[in-house]
C-alpha cells in the first residue's frame, strides 16, 4: 500500500506531480481523499455509522473513524472514489447517490507521519441497518452506530461519553456484539475543526431540510 501512487499538490492546492503514499506521508504533500459518512433515520431518530479500523492498520488501529474513506489514486477521479465504500464496508452505491458536502482540507502532524488531505466529503442517507454491512476485515474490524445528536454533543463538548451499538469481528472471524459507552479517545484524532465542520454540514442537510 505504501507504493500506491497519489496526485500531490502544493500549499496553494496546485497539482505538482505524483508521489507514493509513503512519500506523501513522510514529506507532507497535500493529496486527495474521499470521506463518506452514512446516516440512517430509525424510528424517527437519526444515527451516524462509524467503522472501527482493523488492528492491522498502520495508522490509527482499533479506533473509530468515518464510515468509509480512502485515498484517491493518481489515475482516479472523485467519481472513482466510491470503490472505497464497497471495498471497506460492502455497500454498493453509485456516485449519484452521494450528497456532496464540499472539500475540507486539514492536516495531522506527528513525528513520523504527516497527513495533509484535501477531503472530498459526502453524505449517504439510507435506511441501512447494522446487518447490511459486509466488512473487509483486514481494513475494518467493526461497525457501530451512534445517535447523531449524541455524536454532535460529544464533539461540541456538551457530553463526555456516547453510547455505541454494533459489532466487531474477532481474530477467529466471530461476530461480537458491541453495546458500550465511549469517549473521544476511541476516535481517530481528526482535527476538532474537521468534526465540527462535519456536524454543521450534516445538520444542515438532515435537520434543516
Amino acid at each position: 500500500m505504501d507504493t500506491e501512487k497519489l496526485k500531490i499538490y502544493d500549499d496553494n492546492r496546485n497539482p505538482i506531480g505524483v508521489a507514493t503514499r509513503k512519500e506523501v506521508h513522510e514529506k507532507g504533500y497535500w493529496h486527495e481523499a474521499i470521506h463518506c459518512w452514512f446516516v440512517s433515520k430509525i424510528e424517527g431518530v437519526y444515527y451516524i455509522f462509524l467503522q472501527k479500523r482493523s488492528a492491522n492498520k498502520k495508522d490509527y488501529p482499533n479506533l473509530l473513524d468515518i464510515t468509509a474513506a480512502g485515498h484517491l489514486l493518481a489515475h482516479e477521479t472523485i467519481h472513482d472514489g466510491v470503490r472505497e465504500i464497497e471495498e471497506e464496508i460492502g455497500i454498493s452505491i453509485s456516485f449519484d447517490e452521494l450528497i456532496s458536502l464540499g472539500v475540507i482540507d486539514y492536516s495531522v502532524m506527528r513525528a513520523d507521519f504527516i497527513d495533509k488531505e484535501l477531503a472530498n466529503v459526502f453524505l449517504y442517507e439510507s435506511e441501512l441497518d447494522l446487518d447490511d454491512f459486509t466488512l473487509q476485515e483486514d481494513e475494518v474490524s467493526g461497525i457501530v452506530r451512534i445517535m447523531f445528536e449524541d455524536f454532535c454533543n460529544l464533539w461540541l463538548g456538551k457530553q463526555d461519553f456516547v453510547k455505541v451499538q454494533g459489532y466487531e469481528i474477532d481474530i477467529n472471524g466471530k461476530r461480537i456484539n458491541v453495546d458500550d459507552r465511549i469517549n473521544k479517545e476511541q476516535f481517530v484524532p481528526h482535527e476538532l475543526t474537521y468534526y465540527k465542520s462535519i456536524i454543521n454540514k450534516i445538520s444542515d442537510r438532515i435537520i434543516h431540510k
